[in-house]
């Protein structure tokens, strides 16, 4: 027996088929039982008739419930009444895996079906937005084997803060201190350049802030690159090449599923190059914001609002308040050659910069900002023996995926979010 999967049947169209998955929707009466079933291709209506199949096979199927698997055979129709356009009228089935009382229904509170999350990955909505995922992903990978970059791993236990000490997980590491997850590969993608020069990564990182917001998780993917002889202005333009090649292959791939999401999908066919700009000083000038204040999310989503929803590259910010291997903009000394891309609806999905490539300049900038330079020897090393310029970010992949699926919350972007207050199941 040949198993087709439900996208292959509607390809087919006519004839007798043999399809397996779960009951998505079921309803019935005394003679007929209507079931929607649903594989991880589509949906299709089947149709169980009393008289064809008899009153016993009849009396199984009249208890079966939502979230059951099934094996059915019958024939296939077009029928334009149907969800999706066909309906299969059964000649037999199995019943493989009963299901009792489905505790997901209609309407319920986003904390239950985030508690009921090893369920709730089955519904319709989840299933599309996790496929628009996976293919960011290949999207990623894609791109970056496309342009000759070479991936690259790093460690996931670190002794080095590349972003803030205050936001590290510490973990035991046999009974030693100092030892924390990963925040980014880019310390390590720093010493990786000098051999590969182009490379690239996708991995997860983790956070501890005590963010509760619609956009912040404590254990993220991040898609992150590092280039030798790259500076500021190429660091744009690739991330403007990435982010454009990222939503052009959604549209081409998951057109079904954006639709389906109910994503209106103009912003991202409208998408082109070259990003806008505004330098930080501008940017708080606009918001009518005091110099030196750290925009929160709701802040960057209401100034690309402000300047037309089109993604924007928030460039320029003050020395201190960026990391330490930021380049000084030799033209404004007082700020860094760093750039963060804001999106509608998101804020911030990128941060990167043009790194320090000058010893003496990156000793000045450990001193700046208290930080030892005994803990960063190595990484001084890099800059004594064949220094270049190099530059690099980070894509917070939920995020993008949040923009481009539509979703209201970056949980919903991953199979099993962890936040400050959900780490189960």
């Amino acid at each position: 027996m040949k198993f087709l999967t439900i996208r292959e049947a509607m390809k087919r169209g006519s004839g007798e088929i043999t399809i397996r998955g779960w009951v998505y929707r079921e309803r019935g009466s005394s003679q007929f039982k209507f079931i929607v079933l649903r594989d991880a291709t589509d949906i299709i209506q089947t149709v169980i008739k009393k008289e064809k199949i008899g009153d016993k096979k009849f009396q199984l199927a009249d208890k079966i419930q939502v979230e059951a698997s099934m094996e059915i055979t019958g024939t296939i129709r077009k029928d334009h009444r149907a969800p999706t356009g066909y309906e299969i009228e059964v000649n037999d089935f199995k019943v493989i895996g009963e299901s009792d009382k489905y505790p997901i229904t209609e309407k319920q509170s986003k904390e239950f079906l985030m508690d009921m999350r090893h369920l709730w990955i089955r519904s319709r909505k989840a299933t599309q937005v996790l496929k628009i995922r996976s293919e960011v992903f290949k999207a990623i990978h894609d791109f970056y084997r496309s342009r000759g970059f070479i991936e690259f791993q790093s460690p996931i236990f670190t002794t080095n803060a590349c972003e803030g000490g205050s936001t590290l997980f510490e973990v035991p590491y046999f009974g030693k201190k100092g030892v924390y997850l990963s925040q980014s590969w880019q310390l390590y993608a720093e010493a990786g350049i000098f051999g590969l020069e182009k490379i690239y990564t996708v991995t997860p990182a983790f956070r501890a802030e005590k963010s509760r917001t619609s956009r912040h998780l404590s254990e993220y993917w991040t898609a992150e690159m590092e280039a030798s002889w790259m500076d500021y202005e190429e660091l744009l333009r690739h991330q403007e090449d990435l982010i454009l090649h990222i939503v052009s292959h959604i549209l081409k791939t998951c057109k079904k599923e954006l639709r389906e999401l109910g994503r209106d999908t103009k912003e991202l066919e409208k998408l082109k190059k070259p990003f806008l700009r505004i330098r930080y000083k501008d940017a708080i000038k606009k918001l009518g914001l005091k110099q030196g204040h750290d925009l929160t999310d709701k802040e960057e989503r209401k100034l690309v609002e402000m300047l037309g929803s089109k993604p924007i590259f928030l460039t320029h910010f003050p020395r201190d308040m960026k990391a330490f291997y930021m380049k000084v903009d030799p033209k404004d000394p007082k700020t860094v050659l760093a750039a963060d891309l804001l999106i509608s609806k998101v804020g911030e999905v990128t941060g990167g910069s043009e790194r320090i490539s000058d010893q003496k300049e990156l000793l000045e900038s450990l001193k700046l900002f208290k930080l030892s330079k005994s803990d960063y020897e190595w990484y001084l090393d890099l800059r004594k023996y064949g220094t270049v310029p190099h530059s690099g970010f980070g894509l917070g992949i939920g995020r993008l995926v949040m923009w481009i699926a539509g979703t209201e919350h970056i949980m919903d972007t991953i199979p099993f979010p962890r936040t400050m207050v959900r780490y189960k199941p």
